[in-house]
């Protein structure tokens, strides 16, 4: 595989390394990203990676809550630009398709094309006619719901990062205040015990094969990756997290306090894991003017 500038520019954000050292890495395992940031990882080269995919497209997350507080559904949107991702027809069709996910428990994206939204269309007629009208390609990407005992909190930042969050005990405002954290901070699991265990094994591996492991007695080098996955199991997971809005508290403490737990959570990036063509700002401004 090719080592392309996009490629080492996406391995400079995800590892804060230097150009040269990216492009090294890429070259060594012949394109292959994740590979490249393990190894890198591995001789201490990077500290960490960030764990979100690659924002590489245009949209809006939105989402929809039902009338009771315990159902919500959130969908992922794309445009081409982020100049129609702000358009108030393009926002209001992304709304529509929310919506009526709630409404017929529907998400799966592609089925969700077929249901017929309150004007009588369905969401690919309005689709299509949205398309036309705006001269840029839209797509239904994804859809997710989720349900819970008591309440779901929904955050939307910028209309680019979705969370919904279910809450077991507290309230629609503890979930919020939740979910803005979710989405600031993009925890991998809720609690430790929820990491798969080949996630955990994988890390395990790294961490061992890092420099200042090397030639220690086994005794000390199992304390030492002891200290390490305890340390890399709160920074990844939600309720070990210090809270968005107080750093004094844990997000566990503040869900213990209002008597609630969460059951579950997912956190949404419009154009992660979609691959983008660059292009210049005049080129785009030109290509809107044509079209």
């Amino acid at each position: 595989m090719a080592v392309t500038a996009a490629l080492v520019k996406e391995l400079r954000e995800r590892t804060g390394l230097g150009m040269m050292e990216c492009k090294k890495a890429l070259v060594e395992t012949d394109g292959d990203i994740e590979q490249a940031i393990d190894n890198l990882r591995k001789s201490g080269q990077a500290k960490a990676a960030k764990k979100a995919g690659r924002t590489a497209a245009d949209g809006a997350a939105v989402t929809a809550v039902s009338d009771d507080g315990r159902s919500a559904v959130m969908v992922e949107i794309n445009s081409e630009t982020d100049f129609v991702a702000r358009d108030e027809n393009f926002l209001a069709f992304a709304n529509k398709v929310a919506q009526t996910a709630l409404e017929q428990n529907e998400s799966d994206a592609s089925k969700l094309l077929e249901t017929k939204l309150a004007d009588g269309k369905t969401v690919e007629e309005a689709r299509q006619e949205l398309v036309q009208k705006i001269g840029e390609n839209i797509q239904v990407r994804r859809a997710v719901r989720l349900e819970a005992d008591t309440a779901i909190g929904a955050y939307v930042h910028g209309e680019k990062i979705g969370v919904l969050v279910a809450l077991s005990g507290g309230d629609a405002q503890l979930g919020k205040d939740v979910a803005m954290h979710v989405a600031a901070m993009a925890p991998m699991v809720a609690n430790p015990d929820d990491l798969p265990a080949e996630v955990l094994e994988k890390e395990k591996s790294i961490i061992r094969a890092q420099p200042d492991m090397e030639g220690k007695p086994e005794e000390i080098v199992e304390k030492m990756l002891e200290g390490r996955v305890k340390k890399y199991l709160k920074e990844i997971s939600l309720v070990e997290q210090p809270f968005v809005k107080d750093q004094e508290i844990t997000v566990g403490k503040l869900l213990a306090d209002a008597g609630a737990s969460v059951q579950s959570f997912v956190r949404m990036e419009v154009g992660e894991g979609i691959e983008k063509e660059e292009q210049d700002f005049a080129s785009e401004v030109m290509a809107q003017v044509k079209s």
